[in-house]
């Protein structure tokens, strides 16, 4: 195994670049794409996002599909992947469904200032890790490789997103564009500012293009690691 698990980004965008508006939970894509996702997500050993994705989002992460949760328990795996986030203000509600969802091992990154508090806060609802003095996605990487995740599934908001690409650490991106805008600077966006590895210089490889009803998925090989399975 190396380093790093497989990595594996996975968004939803609007024509215009957005993440969704300030409403709740904009559908960016459509029932047929939501179970290519959960058929994804079966496949990880970890899903991962950020904290302004758990308080606004309020994400399950769980495995939809019960023939796929079957598969998993069949081979002695949770029924759903791991989930992960990271947080620097702890600002978390630990009877969110990101921590009563599913069996399957939470794992919550902070800096080592915040860890007590953490695992004050949330500590009976998840694994609490020190981050050392500000977390950085690549020593997250390895210390997940270190607890057997092989396969991670990063599902946003942009501040992950915009981490993980800018550290050089995504294997593939899984990007869905839905057909229409959004149209307002101040909603969030796919990713921030930085200086991202991949430019005119160095281009990413368009490994697939496919139609699913109205929206397009465009799957990204962004490392020699890329596998096309």
């Amino acid at each position: 195994m190396t380093g790093r698990p497989y990595t594996l980004l996975s968004c939803g965008v609007s024509l215009d670049g957005y993440l969704g508006d300030h409403t709740p939970r904009l559908a960016l894509s459509n029932e047929a794409d939501f179970d290519r996702v959960d058929e994804v997500r079966a496949s990880c050993d970890a899903i991962m996002v950020g904290a302004v994705t758990v308080r606004t989002d309020n994400p399950r992460l769980l495995v939809r599909s019960r023939a796929r949760r079957e598969e998993r328990t069949a081979r002695g795996l949770p029924s759903s992947p791991k989930k992960i986030t990271v947080t620097n203000a702890v600002d978390l509600d630990a009877r969110s469904n990101f921590f009563t969802a599913g069996e399957a091992e939470k794992l919550v990154y902070t800096p080592s200032p915040r860890v007590a508090d953490a695992r004050a806060r949330l500590g009976r609802a998840a694994t609490i890790v020190d981050g050392g003095p500000r977390v950085r996605m690549r020593r997250l990487s390895e210390d997940l490789a270190g607890r057997g995740v092989e396969r991670l599934m990063v599902e946003g908001g942009g501040v992950v997103h915009t981490q993980f690409l800018a550290d050089d650490l995504v294997d593939e991106l899984q990007l869905v564009v839905a057909p229409f805008f959004v149209g307002d600077a101040s909603a969030p966006r796919f990713v921030g500012d930085a200086r991202f590895p991949w430019n005119a210089g160095r281009r990413g490889r368009l490994a697939e293009v496919r139609r699913i009803g109205d929206v397009a998925l465009l799957r990204y090989a962004l490392s020699p690691r890329f596998r096309d399975d």
